[in-house]
């Protein structure tokens, strides 16, 4: 296992020296939080695709592969078709929004008085959603090192703490950018290819397991419409992948980046399910099936290349785990903090540029102390992930979408549709469960009838308020809710003559 502990150790310290370069780069809030608004196509789509698939879409991708097929890519392909869903329909207007989070987004539309409700919804579905990634950290380590839980979650989570606090979103970038192009490599080029062989190839697989695992529909009709409720239209919603549209270049890089990373995504799908179809054939009795990806890395690849999958899992779990704590830590500070000392939208003056950048930093340094501690104590990543975004659907879905869609919303039909849903989702949660389908089923209902009735039944928005907000979502103010760095990033070409060179 020498050569693998040299690839593994070489990968996390080359995530360092990300962070570390990432940090010189990081010299202003735009910078910090969202990369200065200065991706192009390569490292926008690289890095899209790299935070939408985590250890969720990696290990427990594969692990329901073997337990169900190739039924099993429903979870990851509905990420998918969210992620397509997204670029090809809203993310023009999210990008010319210059906004940092979804908050902000619906204090804009709204007109105030909507985001620290959201915000704290917002904030607890990327707490859950970075204590998954790194609860993930264990399962790795666990099959394949036989190390303490703990020891592998505080290992993992603090090398994803040190780069992400050290340089913020240009150091998610950059590692982002490497992760993508280890989990290709390590994924689909290496292990997708190595298990269909050791398997015996699809004759051996299909004579060998029942008809249902190659049924594209064997997972069940009810769980596949739960998975787009949850994911595809969690994909449409959530700040950890609303913050990366904010990394754009312009609206085109957006909407085009993306829909290659949702693309990719759909292909991922298939091959975790297509892998973890294989190791149902090697490893019939497996006591858990999310130990099927550690098990067929573990004994069937190649030392060194057994490295780099593991490396390529990894990967996985730390974009997302990254991805997720920025944006947690995004919210925390700009949406709750920064709200309750009285600062809109978590914006200063120009000239404390640094001091909000050192402010950032210190919380996502306080989040992933956060997150690591409940990682430790929490143990099923699958009821964490669903209770995160049941929470986010059930009650931000109907009123962001409402924002963008609807004129006749108003503030108040926002904010009881919020509440609405997700006090029905958490009742609903603790009656039948957090992995239930009711609580999102009736969460969702529950807030759209809430948001139309309270809306008709109150003043529309005022006309004012309506004019800034389609003035942004055309693209011609740099100003508001994005503070002073708006009025920097709508320059034409402001800070993109070196884009080209890192692509």
């Amino acid at each position: 296992m020498a050569v693998d502990y040299a690839v593994i150790v070489a990968y996390l310290a080359g995530m360092l020296a990300m962070g570390w370069w990432g940090m010189r780069r990081a010299k202003s809030k735009s910078d910090f939080l969202v990369a200065g608004r200065r991706l192009g196509p390569a490292m926008y789509s690289g890095t899209m695709a790299a935070i939408v698939l985590g250890g969720a879409s990696t290990i427990g991708g594969v692990g329901l592969g073997y337990q169900y097929g190739l039924s099993g890519a429903w979870m990851v392909f509905t990420i998918g078709l969210g992620l397509l869903a997204l670029s090809i329909f809203f993310s023009g207007r999210i990008a010319r929004l210059k906004v940092y989070t979804v908050s902000e987004m619906l204090d804009l539309r709204y007109g105030g008085r909507a985001g620290v409700i959201s915000g704290v919804v917002m904030w607890a579905y990327t707490l859950m959603l970075a204590v998954t990634s790194t609860i993930a950290y264990a399962t790795i380590f666990d099959v394949l090192f036989d190390m303490n839980r703990t020891v592998a979650i505080i290992i993992g989570g603090a090398i994803v703490v040190a780069y992400s606090t050290l340089g913020g979103m240009w150091s998610i970038t950059l590692t982002d950018m490497v992760q993508f192009v280890v989990k290709t490599i390590g994924v689909l080029l290496l292990l997708l290819p190595i298990a269909i062989v050791k398997a015996g190839g699809f004759s051996e697989m299909k004579a060998k397991l029942p008809t249902s695992y190659f049924d594209p529909l064997g997972v069940g009709g009810e769980t596949i419409f739960t998975y787009v409720l949850i994911y595809t239209f969690g994909m449409l919603i959530g700040q950890d992948i609303w913050q990366r549209v904010f990394t754009a270049r312009s609206d085109k890089v957006a909407r085009i980046g993306g829909t290659v990373a949702g693309t990719y995504c759909l292909v991922y799908a298939v091959a975790g399910a297509v892998i973890g179809t294989a190791a149902k054939v090697m490893y019939p009795k497996l006591p858990s099936a999310d130990s099927a990806f550690a098990t067929i890395v573990k004994d069937e690849l190649p030392i060194g290349v057994r490295g780099l999958v593991l490396a390529a899992a990894l990967a996985a779990v730390m974009s997302t785990s990254s991805g997720a704590l920025i944006a947690c830590a995004t919210v925390a500070n700009n949406d709750i903090w920064s709200r309750l000392r009285g600062i809109r939208g978590g914006g200063s003056a120009r000239g404390d540029d640094h001091d909000e950048v050192r402010g950032n930093r210190a919380f996502i340094l306080a989040m992933g102390v956060l997150v690591i501690c409940i990682a430790i104590a929490l143990n099923n990543v699958v009821e964490a992930l669903t209770v995160a975004y049941n929470l986010l659907v059930g009650g931000l879905l109907v009123p962001i979408l409402g924002g963008l869609l609807w004129k006749r919303g108003t503030v108040q039909g926002a904010l009881a549709s919020v509440a609405a849903g997700g006090l029905v989702v958490l009742g609903l949660m603790a009656k039948y469960g957090a992995l239930a389908n009711e609580p999102i089923y009736y969460g969702l209902l529950s807030s759209l009838v809430v948001y139309v009735v309270v809306s008709l039944a109150t003043k529309p928005t005022d006309a004012a308020v309506l004019a800034t907000w389609r003035e942004r979502l055309a693209g011609r103010d740099g100003s508001g809710a994005s503070g002073a760095s708006g009025a920097e990033e709508a320059e034409p070409g402001a800070g993109t003559d070196s884009v080209p060179a890192h692509h």
